[in-house]
């Protein structure tokens, strides 16, 4: 199954910024043991861009979607055998980066 992992920072408490060596030794250690799909890290908030195309003429503005002190710092798609195995890794993961995690399987 996979999984989304989402990286969540704080703007009012944010994650340690040394902490790329040990997300990279712990990216090896994934790729390694066959659970990495995919990840990246994200830009700042300031650089997103929000387009609703539901009407009649699609609206595009500046920012976030939503306003708040916790954003979308950062991704992993991971491919793990059970929930179980994820939520393991997803603890390790919170630790090597220094942020909040939320893991979300694909239907």
């Amino acid at each position: 199954m996979h999984y989304l992992i989402s990286v969540i920072d704080d703007k009012r408490n944010p994650g340690s910024l040394d902490r790329r060596p040990a997300i990279s030794q712990f990216n090896e250690r994934l790729i390694a043991d066959g659970y990495w799909v995919f990840a990246g890290g994200l830009a700042d908030t300031d650089a997103a861009t929000v387009i609703d195309n539901r009407g009649e003429h699609p609206m595009i503005s500046d920012g976030p979607f939503l306003e708040s002190k916790e954003y979308l710092a950062g991704v992993w798609v991971w491919e793990a055998p059970d929930l179980d195995v994820a939520l393991t890794l997803a603890a390790e993961a919170s630790k090597v980066c220094d942020r909040k995690i939320e893991v979300r399987p694909f239907q």
